[in-house]
């Protein structure tokens, strides 16, 4: 398969229009321009301060004229004029979602509103009476203690921002119940800051180079001391953590952290100093100075000039080269590795890390064919914005779940748990891990937030996968409801392996993420779309119905995107679409998934 990918043609709007001049006028102007500089086959984006002056209509106007201009398409990012229009409009606040960017000289009063606003994105419905709370605890023999947006995780990491010199050399006493750390993208990173000097303070702070890779952006910051860990569990204290890496998912750093920024390596210093994200730092000091007196943002924030010499002068040409002429060479541990001479894998059984995979057992050359549901449970009822990080956890994992008591009961220690992700070659642990976060909200338990759920049969408050082992163990198949954004987030292939393993066969979504819908077909589940206009709450689905989904059993009489008709066994009846767009995608599931269709391909030839 081959797709063109058009240019992109950025379009800067600056000043606002003179009186008397309207927005045809620019309109044309903009056409004009755009016309003799040449976008055909091209997507324009406009950009600028000046698009704050555009009403949205104005703004529709402008890209509706891409005809004109011989664009694909001109398009304006979404802002604060984009959410008025939206609210006007008279769009729900469900439905109008606020970006996720807070600008620093507003985040003191966006953290505010997040204690106020109610749970969800970007809520945390906090009491007014108990938002003032603190939480105090000894660290290590010494007094401390925890607010809401404390900061208790700090970490400089991820391959976008740790490689870049500008960013780095920017960032360089920090509460000691804080965990910091730094993961620089790569080996090059730790040559200009030794270079540079700034190593020494980075250290000083806290900021002790931990690795290269994957850390506290995918979950991997280990855990938080058992003395805050407590604090924050046992006075329900919303915890922050600032990190520069790419993901901030509920759930995802930390399970212990429900408040998650991104930001520059920089200011995840200053936050560390500040030891919170409740400051405004235009007018608050981050501490004391040795000398006393305090110590604001502005005195500690690098100028431009400052780090282009750095720069300059601390990162060298013969830093890549010395660098990455060894990359090759691995390091003793990796190269002193046994390595069978076999041509087939030896399977460990006892081992707690990779384990031989079911997907293959019992298949046949025959497919199985398509099939529907047939009195199936809920296993799940969701609202908005499950991500694959709710669905299929990466980091930590929790030391009351499932995965943990298997991982006991096979002689592993607590303090050797590791993570999720170090484990996703171990089906039996990432079966356990799915839909096993914290933060986990699932309706069929009223509010109560966690990785359980309700086994309809016996009105049981069990965990996802006890459950859903008793309805496998019983014959019955699940599906899970949901609303809209299903499977946002990182395109995790756990998170649809995981559902399969646990039986279920199809996920009811108001809408999915592109990836995460395409990744549910390629493990034979079906994914379907309500009509629009209509959910689970509008139809009156509380999850404790059993559900049947009448899908041809000839995978030829089924068309990418058709209507389905789904009933339950108390009487109601409802259409949703089929989301499976392509062709391809119905033999996927003719075959039972992906992964069978590839083998019995390879077979044949």
């Amino acid at each position: 398969m081959s797709m063109v990918l058009p240019g992109v043609v950025g379009f800067k709007l600056s000043g606002k229009l003179r009186n008397g001049v309207t927005a045809t006028d620019l309109v044309l102007t903009v056409t004009q321009i755009l016309r003799k500089h040449g976008v055909v086959g091209k997507f324009v984006e406009f950009y600028g301060d000046g698009m704050s002056e555009l009403s949205l209509a104005d703004r529709a106007t402008i890209a509706n004229m891409s005809p004109e201009y011989g664009a694909t398409m001109g398009f304006f990012p979404v802002d604060h004029v984009t959410l008025q229009y939206l609210k006007l409009t008279g769009r729900s606040d469900e439905t109008v979602r606020p970006h996720d960017r807070v600008p620093l000289r507003e985040m003191k009063s966006d953290w505010n509103s997040c204690l106020n606003n109610k749970a969800g994105f970007k809520g945390f419905a906090v009491p007014k009476e108990a938002q003032d709370k603190v939480a105090k605890f000894s660290f290590h023999g010494q007094p401390a203690e925890l607010r809401h947006g404390s900061v208790v995780i700090a970490a400089i990491t991820s391959c976008t921002n740790t490689s870049n010199p500008s960013v780095m050399l920017g960032a360089g006493l920090v509460k000691p119940w804080i965990k910091t750390s730094l993961a620089p993208g790569s080996g090059v990173v730790t040559k200009y800051l030794l270079q540079s000097g700034l190593q020494e303070y980075l250290n000083k702070q806290g900021f002790h180079i931990v690795g290269y890779g994957c850390t506290t952006c995918i979950g991997n910051s280990g855990e938080l001391d058992e003395s805050v860990a407590s604090a924050i569990s046992e006075n329900d204290i919303v915890a922050s953590a600032v990190l520069s890496g790419n993901r901030n998912f509920e759930g995802r750093v930390h399970a212990l952290t429900r408040a998650n920024y991104l930001a520059s390596p920089p200011l995840v210093v200053a936050y560390a100093l500040a030891g919170t994200v409740d400051i405004d730092f235009d007018k608050e000091p981050i501490g004391i100075g040795k000398d006393g007196k305090s110590v604001y943002f502005k005195d500690i924030w690098p100028s431009t000039e400052e780090i282009a010499e750095a720069v300059q002068s601390s990162v060298l040409p013969e830093m890549f080269k010395s660098t990455y002429e060894a990359i090759t060479k691995g390091n003793p541990m990796w190269n002193q590795l046994s390595v069978p001479s076999s041509t087939m894998y030896s399977w460990d059984p006892n081992s707690t890390y990779i384990h031989e995979p079911p997907y293959f057992k019992n298949m046949t050359m025959e497919p199985p064919g398509a099939h529907g549901v047939k009195d199936a449970y809920c296993l799940l009822n969701f609202g908005d914005s499950i991500t694959t990080d709710h669905i299929s956890p990466a980091g930590s994992i929790h030391k009351d779940s499932p995965a943990a008591k298997f991982l006991l009961d096979r002689g592993v220690e607590r303090k050797d748990f590791n993570s999720y992700g170090s484990r996703r070659g171990n089906d039996e642990v990432m079966a356990r891990g799915t839909f096993a976060n914290i933060r986990l909200v699932n309706k069929l338990l009223n509010g109560e937030v966690g990785p359980k759920t309700v086994h309809v049969p016996t009105g049981e408050k069990l965990y996802v996968f006890d459950a859903a082992m008793r309805y496998k163990d019983a014959g019955y198949d699940t599906i899970v409801l949901a609303g809209a954004e299903y499977g946002s987030g990182s395109s995790r292939d756990w998170a649809a392996k995981g559902p399969m393993l646990l039986g279920v066969k199809a996920v009811i979504a108001k809408s999915f993420e592109r990836i995460h819908r395409s990744n549910l077909v390629g493990m034979g589940i079906i994914p379907l779309c309500f009509k629009s206009g209509e959910d689970a709450d509008t139809l009156g689905l509380t999850g404790h119905e059993r559900y049947t989904i009448d899908l041809p059993s000839k995978i030829t009489d089924i068309r990418p995107g058709q209507d389905v008709t789904v009933t339950t066994d108390n009487g109601k009846s409802f259409t949703c679409t089929v989301r499976f767009d392509t062709e391809v995608e119905l033999a996927y599931f003719n075959s039972g998934g992906i992964l069978p269709y590839v083998i019995r391909n390879l077979i044949k030839q």
